[in-house]
């Protein structure tokens, strides 16, 4: 293997770093979804408290997932194990407040 074929495989092994467009993009859909929750908060006297409840839920579930894939880089490849245990713990977590509210409400 010739010099520059040696160089330009080592630029090609390097991770290339995605730059602060994906933090900012991420940073600025979760200001947006916090503001959306608060906005729903302050206006729950006028609106219905199943939406409330059900759209704070949807708003909460949509924010894990921006940090998940963002923050915690699990867009990336090589995060099969990570991604493995937040999906069992979330079944988990998901089946132990099942239980909970079947165990109270019953």
């Amino acid at each position: 293997m010739s010099a520059e074929q040696a160089k330009s495989q080592e630029i090609k092994g390097r991770p290339v770093h995605e730059g602060p467009r994906n933090h900012l993009l991420a940073f600025l859909i979760s200001i947006i979804l916090t503001a959306l929750a608060f906005l729903t908060v302050i206006y729950a006297d006028y609106l219905d408290s199943f939406f409330v409840w059900g759209f704070l839920i949807i708003l909460a579930v949509f924010q894990a997932g921006i940090q998940a894939i963002f923050w915690m880089h699990l867009k990336d490849r090589g995060n099969l194990h990570q991604r493995i245990f937040i999906v069992g713990g979330a079944f988990i977590a998901f089946t132990v407040i099942l239980a909970g509210v079947y165990w109270v409400w019953w």
